[in-house]
């Protein structure tokens, strides 16, 4: 009976220390690692070509860090009146237009989708004249100007939203080569 107890103690222990023990993980393949090098990364702009900028230059008219990257006026419905916060813009277009005497701008007038093609165009007309006007009255010449209507005929915006309509109550300012 002890030798009996013996083997089992002993066949315990073996069975229970092979247990406790797992095989080696069979080696794996490491994946693949990609050797990347960094793309060439432009440099920042420097000071010195920041403070190049000329803004009455003809390439400010492109540049949106120029006010003149601005051409738009907008207008309340059913109004010609030009705001007090596009006169600055309009100032700003006046002495680029005074520094470059050769360049032309034609002003767009245009109009929301509501009121008859008639009424739309006449409305066109007149705040594309007024835009005119206040350039005029800051010193722009009158033959550098030409203010055109659109009407309802070029909309940025189609939807049937007074947010919508107001993007197209407006003046769009455009200098040669640009129409």
């Amino acid at each position: 009976m002890r030798t009996v107890s013996l083997l089992s103690t002993i066949a315990l222990t073996l069975l229970l220390s092979a247990c406790g023990s797992q095989p080696p993980a069979p080696e794996q393949n490491p994946s693949g690692v990609e050797s990347r090098t960094p793309a060439a990364v432009e440099p920042a702009p420097t000071t010195s070509k920041i403070e190049s900028f000329d803004p009455m230059s003809v390439a400010a008219l492109k540049d949106p860090r120029s006010p003149l990257s601005k051409r738009s006026i907008y207008f309340d419905y059913d109004s010609y009146v030009v705001k007090d916060e596009y006169q600055t813009l309009l100032a700003t277009h006046g002495k680029f237009l005074a520094a470059n005497p050769n360049m032309k701008m034609l002003i767009q007038g245009n109009a929301d989708e509501r009121g008859s093609r008639e009424y739309n165009l006449a409305l066109g007309q007149k705040r594309a004249e007024a835009i005119k006007k206040s350039l005029s009255l800051l010193g722009t010449r009158e033959d550098q100007l030409e203010a055109v209507s659109l009407g309802k005929e070029k909309p940025t915006c189609s939807e049937f939203t007074e947010e919508c309509w107001a993007k197209n109550r407006r003046g769009d300012m455009l200098y040669s080569g640009e129409f």
